[in-house]
């Protein structure tokens, strides 16, 4: 009597042990767990997050097909190219139409690093234009021992164009990072213009919108769709009718006209 008494005592008393330490188990799991989720992420954290988001192939297709009177299905294809001294990432990007895309209307170097501790925001990413921009036609496409060194890549990096300052997206919003030109943007002289302005969209799933325009002295809009950002998309997968489409078409002659109006060909 005595000894079963005493037997259930201790099994109950060591039932209450286990629970208390499958409670403390899961209770020290979670804390580590929502330490790691919470951890905050370095300037370097962000530039790196940026960069990846940018790179890679992507397309305006779906807006295209949406509004084809102020978009065109166009390739946007970035990779990286050089890292610089202090940790900034270089990118080569180039645009084309889907059915040219040996033919890049727009090559540039984006360069990917931490804003500026006194500034108020995240990530910068500036604009270049490139020296030798006929030797890096379809840099991304080539095999990476055919692509200009990483030194030549650096020794390339040629007018600042354009900076713009990214921020981290408030909760719940769609975008990862957003931002856009100072006030007054950048001195540009094309098509009439006297500045310019650049906005950058960086969207879960690698999602990117970019808008560019140009003004003149009394504010009028004189190149870049009006419309609203380009929205790219990741690559999705082709398929034999996509290559028909009208949306993949190279432009006609009569339409050129609009195609500059919407990028800067060259500054």
């Amino acid at each position: 009597m005595g000894t079963g008494s005493e037997s259930e005592s201790n099994s109950n008393g060591w039932g209450r042990a286990q629970g208390f330490m499958v409670k403390a188990a899961v209770l020290i799991g979670g804390t580590i767990l929502l330490k790691r989720l919470t951890k905050s992420k370095t300037r370097w954290d962000h530039a790196r997050i940026v960069a990846d988001s940018l790179s890679g192939e992507k397309f305006s297709r779906e807006q295209a097909s949406r509004d084809p009177d102020n978009f065109f299905n166009m390739r946007m294809l970035t990779c990286p190219a050089a890292d610089m001294v202090d940790g900034s990432k270089v990118l080569y990007l180039e645009q084309a139409f889907w059915r040219t895309p040996q033919k890049p209307f727009r090559q540039r170097f984006y360069m990917v690093k931490p804003c500026p501790k006194e500034l108020k925001c995240d990530v910068e990413v500036s604009s270049h234009a490139i020296r030798e921009v006929e030797e890096y036609k379809n840099f991304c496409d080539r095999p990476k021992d055919q692509r200009p060194l990483p030194e030549e890549v650096i020794g390339d990096i040629g007018e600042h164009l354009t900076t713009i300052y990214l921020r981290r997206c408030d909760r719940g919003k769609r975008c990862l990072y957003e931002g856009s030109t100072p006030p007054g943007g950048f001195p540009n002289s094309w098509n009439g213009a006297t500045y310019c302005t650049s906005e950058l969209a960086v969207l879960k799933n690698n999602e990117i919108h970019t808008w560019d325009r140009g003004f003149d002295d009394d504010g009028n809009q004189v190149w870049g769709v009006k419309a609203g950002p380009y929205e790219f998309k990741p690559a999705p997968s082709s398929s034999f009718n996509d290559i028909f489409s009208p949306l993949n078409l190279s432009p006609p002659q009569s339409i050129e006209k609009r195609i500059e109006g919407s990028f800067v060909l060259e500054e």
